[in-house]
């Protein structure tokens, strides 16, 4: 399909049927309400010991952003699960984000039921299902978030909240200013990255251009280690491809070795490197190294350059331009990005091993004790 679609609102809105688009390009707003809902909601913790992020796909990238923004500022271990159960060491000193948007998640319901048995101290975040039922009965602490959204879309409902918490624990600093940066940034992406912001003007639309008919490889560091993580996640949902994701410099170890000798294969990739003026210089040479030994053919590397001054504006950005890129290319490959059928259908089918309601039962036991 021609790339000049990208330029042409309506046909975006024909192939676009549930408006993904307005989702990304609207996420300032979405951060704004994120900050002042989870302002409102008390919590009464204090000095956890370590910090777990429980969830699963798009309930579970907040986390991996946390993580990393918190990286370097917080004197204790932040770590995500996505499993069924929680690693051995946590106690009544973990604090654990039980993220959840429906509420519904087999896996962030096993770990909601692991942590109420070992006594840890639990905040959820939800828009409704069984999670925010059984919090309700036992009291525990909350931020009911709005529904009616792809998951992968509520990342501001998902992941700001954990910024404030943590900044009401006395855990973190300066999380209000970097809000307010971040989502000035943002407001501003939005005009240069609309559907009606032409081709030639628009980054997000190149990216996606350049990205099409390509399996697409982000690369990230530092604080974009998560960053590329979300990239891949939304070119497989939103644009329905295949992608992946690495980091330096752990990726000049071995996935550098992966483009010797495979030419064949690697025709079919492209590369995107998330890129920072302010970047190590160690790290600035890495990438440009690894640029010039993986691809002969500049054009299928692309850069993403971040915008703003504070970490977090910086970090968003990034994810806002990942975001549009991959709802263009599905726009490109004439698909509607919403849908994700697979997903459903695999729900649909783990449902007959009766997981969930066995864990259903025990958190409705814990609850009538």
């Amino acid at each position: 399909m021609s790339s000049t679609i990208l330029d042409n609102p309506d046909e975006i809105k024909r192939i676009d049927r549930s408006n993904m688009l307005s989702f990304c390009l609207k996420s300032h707003k979405h951060y704004q309400e994120a900050a002042k809902l989870a302002l409102t909601v008390p919590i009464n913790y204090s000095n956890p010991q370590a910090i777990i992020i429980a969830g699963a796909g798009g309930s579970a990238i907040g986390g991996e952003l946390l993580k990393d923004w918190t990286m370097d500022r917080i004197n204790v271990p932040v770590e995500v699960c996505r499993q069924y159960s929680l690693p051995a060491y946590v106690n009544e000193k973990t604090l654990v984000f039980v993220v959840s948007y429906s509420g519904e998640t087999e896996e962030t319901l096993g770990m909601f039921l692991d942590a109420i048995r070992r006594n840890c101290m639990i905040f959820c975040i939800s828009s409704g299902g069984r999670l925010l039922k059984i919090a309700e009965q036992l009291n525990l602490p909350y931020l009911r978030v709005p529904s009616g959204m792809p998951p992968r879309a509520a990342l501001p409902y998902l992941f700001l909240p954990m910024l404030i918490i943590l900044a009401k624990l006395g855990l973190v600093s300066d999380v209000n200013s970097e809000i307010s940066e971040a989502t000035k940034v943002l407001e501003k992406a939005e005009y240069d990255n609309s559907a009606e912001t032409p081709l030639s003007n628009n980054f997000s639309k190149v990216l996606a251009s350049k990205t099409n008919g390509t399996v697409p490889v982000v690369y990230g560091f530092g604080i974009y280690r998560a960053v590329a993580q979300r990239y891949k996640q939304q070119f497989n949902e939103n644009s329905k491809v295949p992608a992946k994701w690495e980091f330096f410099p752990e990726l000049n170890h071995n996935e550098l070795v992966g483009w010797e000798a495979a030419k064949e294969l690697t025709n079919f990739f492209s590369a995107i490197f998330i890129r920072d003026r302010d970047e190590p210089e160690e790290i600035k040479q890495r990438i440009e190294v690894t640029k010039e030994l993986i691809f002969e053919d500049p054009q299928k590397i692309s850069e993403v350059w971040t915008a703003g001054e504070g970490r977090l504006a910086k970090m968003l950005y990034a994810v806002y331009i990942g975001d549009l890129a991959s709802v263009y290319l599905a726009i490109l490959r004439g698909v509607d990005p919403t849908p994700v059928k697979t997903i459903s259908l695999l729900k649909e089918k783990i449902t007959q091993s009766g997981v969930k309601e066995k864990v259903i039962d025990e958190l409705q036991k814990l609850c009538e004790k």
